[in-house]
């Protein structure tokens, strides 16, 4: 019975997804390849994540919120694609500046969430608040462009938050990710780099930027996505395949393709988990302004821990984070990274 649910799930997807991909048609990119969008800065980005380090930012967290704070890394255990590597911790969490690029939707319906987002600038005196730390205001529709450059000002970013323009019916999160990406890289490499997206969860419009792009540019970045999505999906289409017959099905398709699809789903999310950072969604102003206090608070409080790969071949290395005891903490970690030919 289950075997059957599954196939009829599968039939309306598939419905749903030509349909959608019929009225749409003028918005898919173009085959050819992609040209890269232009950036507020030119220097070239300096990438810490190389084919001898990772960086895997950690939040490990009790259930009643509390961080665990003290670990060494003999307390933790991590695996790249299975194989378990020598770590090293860094020991002081949350001394670093933060640089922070919020992105925040204009297009679409997004028009609704104005009111709530023009209060989120008192909110970003929680990454700002040690006087080193900058935020920079980017805003999209079809495409993204930058509303305020790096300042330390929450109060400047805040009145700009409260004069936000609707835009056209696009929702480039694709081309904005790797826009904020570009701004965030060409910080200094002693800053956190953090982006805040504020948007809906399918990308509707990037021309400039497929999904195997994206994916490679979070997996070799050191950005950590912090992902707040309204109009969320009231139920998931994916259903638990692991009794459906489908896993054999799965279990013959690249890792790569796997994540292209979820983040064809959902990209604010799956940006988020792949880049170590969190994912949640909102409907209320009060919700809102809790999911942006919990992932200021969460940013400064991980663990940066590194290792050089055992293993150093190219393509997409899945990682998994776990604690060598058993503190019935929740641990958040970077999901993936991309290791680049060597050249």
């Amino acid at each position: 019975m289950r075997f059957g649910l599954s196939r009829l799930a599968r039939l309306a997807l598939s419905a749903f997804l030509v349909t959608g991909a019929a009225a749409g048609a003028q918005q898919l990119p173009p085959i050819e390849p992609p040209q890269p969008l232009p950036s507020a800065h030119h220097e070239t980005p300096t990438l810490r994540v190389t084919a001898n380090e990772v960086l895997v930012p950690t939040l490990v967290e009790k259930r009643d919120g509390d961080v665990v704070y003290g670990l060494k890394p003999d307390d933790f255990v991590l695996e790249d694609n299975g194989v378990p590597q020598k770590i090293r911790v860094q020991e002081e969490m949350d001394t670093a500046p933060v640089s922070l690029v919020v992105a925040v939707e204009e297009g679409g319906v997004s028009a609704l969430e104005f009111a709530k987002l023009a209060k989120l600038g008192p909110l970003l005196d929680l990454f700002l608040s040690d006087g080193r730390s900058q935020a920079a205001l980017v805003g999209f529709d079809s495409r993204p462009h930058l509303i305020r450059d790096y300042t330390h000002s929450s109060e400047e970013v805040g009145e700009a938050l409260k004069h936000l323009q609707p835009g056209n019916g696009g929702d480039a999160i694709l081309d904005t990710v790797s826009y904020a990406v570009d701004l965030l890289e060409s910080e200094p490499k002693e800053y956190r780099r953090v982006l805040l997206l504020v948007s809906e969860e399918r990308d509707h419009g990037s021309k400039h930027t497929k999904p195997e792009q994206l994916i490679k540019k979070i997996g070799r970045s050191d950005v950590l996505v912090l992902s707040v999505s309204f109009s969320p999906s009231r139920a998931e289409l994916l259903h638990d395949m692991k009794d459906s017959g489908d896993e054999r099905t799965l279990n013959m398709i690249s890792p790569l393709i796997m994540l292209v699809q979820a983040f064809k789903k959902n990209v604010s999310k799956e940006v988020a988990h792949m880049s170590g950072g969190e994912y949640t969604t909102f409907t209320g102003d009060k919700a809102f302004e809790q999911r942006v206090v919990d992932g200021a608070k969460h940013a400064r409080n991980r663990y940066l821990i590194t290792f050089s790969p055992s293993d150093p071949t190219p393509g997409l290395h899945a990682i998994r984070v776990g604690t060598a005891q058993d503190y019935g903490a929740r641990i958040v970690a970077r999901a993936n990274y991309w290791l680049a030919p060597e050249q």
